[in-house]
């Protein structure tokens, strides 16, 4: 992990000595806070995990991996505005401190400052980098899209569901991994399946997200806790649960009480429907899920021929994103 913590210092040293603007303050103070609320940076430092993996020269990931980083925080502006969200890593969101359309013109301009930093590459990766990136960049929009469809649909099928996910998270992860291996010169075949493990990682991750947001300690989680019950968001432990419940007439009424009642009490709704999953064992279910995804990573990650000592490198790493108490 020693490798890992190295990529990381690169990149809050890069992001602390980072200027995005001065004038007007009120377009770029929030990206100053944003980016400052730390994280794992997990996307960025795949970008040198990729590039090392094919014994890359990691000085030349900087720029993509900087550029990765903006335009993720950028997808959590936005979608925080969309989500009514209070809070991100435990710190009031963007347009709860600023208002709604001053978080909005300010993620476009990270979005803008992505496209900056990215095309500081070297001229002759730019144009496969620009195209990972604008593929993961509108995979991510059409997930949230379909996020957003979910909210309206009666009815959401648990394979739709996982598809949405691999739009909205999993195509970063994987997306960032190969433009590391891209900027190593690595082979269509291996970056791909590089592709693949990191998406297949970012599933499991988000099914692990699921799954935190109704059973996390709020402190470690950073985000309220129960939201998606809240809002009545599809997450897999919804999609099962009501999957489950069409054999119990009662747990089904009670569920669907809950979904549709247009006033209650917040704490209320979260420890009923916490019930609910308790009882029918989603949890473990989604846990279930969350290691299959996992499992399938592994399997794309063994068919590249690198040295042993990088693939454990990169599931050590993978292992450290899955160890959050769920």
């Amino acid at each position: 992990m020693k490798t890992i913590k190295k990529y990381q210092e690169i990149i809050e040293q890069a992001l602390l000595n980072k200027s995005y603007g001065s004038t007007p303050k009120e377009l770029y103070d929030p990206i100053e806070y944003i980016m400052s609320l730390g994280g794992k940076r997990m996307r960025p430092v795949l970008v040198f995990i990729g590039c090392d993996f094919f014994c890359g020269n990691i000085e030349k990931a900087l720029h993509p991996a900087l550029a990765v980083e903006l335009f993720h925080n950028f997808t959590l502006m936005h979608d925080d505005i969309m989500d009514n969200a209070p809070l991100r890593r435990n710190q009031t969101t963007v347009h709860e401190k600023w208002g709604n359309n001053v978080a909005i013109l300010s993620g476009d301009a990270m979005f803008v400052k992505a496209y900056q930093e990215l095309c500081k590459t070297d001229s002759d990766k730019l144009p496969k980098l620009l195209d990972v990136f604008n593929d993961f960049a509108i995979k991510v929009c059409e997930g949230q899209q379909f996020d957003m469809n979910f909210e309206k649909l009666q009815k959401v099928s648990i394979a739709q569901y996982l598809k949405m996910i691999e739009l909205k998270t999993s195509v970063l992860l994987g997306g960032s991994l190969k433009m590391g291996a891209l900027l190593a010169n690595a082979n269509e075949s291996d970056a791909q399946k590089l592709y693949d493990f990191g998406k297949h990682v970012g599933v499991a991750f988000q099914l692990q997200d699921d799954i935190l947001d109704v059973y996390a300690d709020t402190e470690k989680f950073g985000k309220q806790v129960g939201g998606d019950i809240i809002a009545n968001k599809k997450t897999f432990l919804l999609l099962k649960a009501l999957e489950m419940v069409e054999g119990n007439r009662f747990m089904k009424e009670e569920l669907h009480m809950w979904l549709n009642a247009p006033h209650f009490d917040p704490a209320e709704k979260v420890t009923a429907i916490t019930s609910i999953y308790n009882f029918l064992n989603v949890r473990e279910i989604a846990r279930n899920e969350m290691k299959r995804h996992y499992d399938i990573a592994l399997t794309f990650l063994n068919g590249i021929s690198v040295a042993e000592i990088k693939k454990n490198e990169l599931i050590a790493f993978a292992d450290s994103l899955m160890v959050r108490e769920v």
